[in-house]
C-alpha cells in the first residue's frame, strides 16, 4: 500500500507537473503574439504618422518653392533721335545768328540804320525793318523772353545830349524795345541793357560796334 501511495504521488506530481508545463507554453505562446500584434499597431502607427507629416509638409514645399512665370516680352527700344533745332528767321537788313549751347537767337540791327549820328530817335527808314523784326518775334518765338541790348563805338561824346556812350546805348536800346512794343511784342516778356563801347565787333570797323541786338531766350 506505500508502495501504491508512492506511485501515486509520483503520477499525480508528474501530471501537475505537464499541466504547469502546458500553462507556461500558452503563456509564452500568447506573449510572443501580443508582442507580434504590438510590433504590428507600432509599424502601423509609424507609417500613417509618416504619412500625415508628408501631407502636412507639401503645402509648406509648395509654397516655398517660386512660381514659374512665363518670360515677358521685352518693351520696344525706342530711339531718341536728337532733332535740330530750327533755324531762325532771316530778315532783310538785319543779321541773325542762333547759339544752340547758350540757348538764344540774336538778330543785329546796324546802329547807322537805325539812328543818326549820336541820336536815340529811330529813323523813318528803319521802321520798316523792326515792322519785319516784330512780326517775327510774334510769330516765331511767343511768350518768349527778350533782351534789347544797345552797342556804341568807343568815340567820345562831342555834340550830344547824353553824357557818355553808356548812356546812349541805353537810350537806343529803350527807343527799339518801346517800338516793338507799340509793333505787338508782349512789352513784359522785353527788357534792355547798354554796354556802351564795352563788346566791340570790331577794332578796326567802327561801324560794326554800333549796333542794337535783339536777343531772344529760346530756352
Amino acid at each position: 500500500m506505500k508502495m501504491l501511495g508512492h506511485g501515486a504521488c509520483w503520477l499525480t506530481a508528474l501530471v501537475l507537473l505537464g499541466a504547469g508545463a502546458g500553462c507556461a507554453n500558452r503563456m509564452h505562446d500568447e506573449n510572443l503574439e501580443l508582442h507580434r500584434q504590438a510590433r504590428e499597431l507600432q509599424a502601423e502607427n509609424d507609417v500613417l504618422r509618416a504619412r500625415g507629416a508628408g501631407e502636412a509638409e507639401a503645402p509648406a514645399v509648395r509654397a516655398a518653392e517660386p512660381i514659374a512665370q512665363a518670360p515677358q516680352p521685352a518693351p520696344p527700344v525706342t530711339q531718341q533721335i536728337a532733332r535740330p533745332a530750327p533755324a531762325p528767321p532771316q530778315i532783310e537788313g538785319t543779321e541773325t545768328t542762333q547759339d544752340i549751347a547758350a540757348g538764344t537767337v540774336t538778330v543785329r540791327v546796324p546802329g547807322d540804320v537805325l539812328f543818326d549820328p549820336g541820336q536815340a530817335t529811330i529813323r523813318s527808314g528803319a521802321k520798316a525793318t523792326l515792322d519785319k523784326v516784330a512780326a517775327a518775334l510774334k510769330k516765331e518765338y511767343p511768350g518768349k523772353q527778350i533782351r534789347v541790348e544797345g552797342h556804341t563805338d568807343a568815340d567820345p561824346i562831342r555834340v550830344s545830349k547824353w553824357k557818355s556812350n553808356q548812356e546812349l546805348s541805353e537810350a537806343r536800346a529803350n527807343a527799339v524795345r518801346q517800338y516793338l512794343a507799340q509793333k505787338g511784342v508782349d512789352a513784359n516778356s522785353l527788357s534792355i541793357r547798354g554796354f556802351g563801347a564795352d563788346k566791340p565787333k570790331s577794332q578796326t570797323d567802327k561801324a560794326l560796334n554800333r549796333r542794337v541786338e535783339i536777343v531772344v531766350i529760346t530756352r
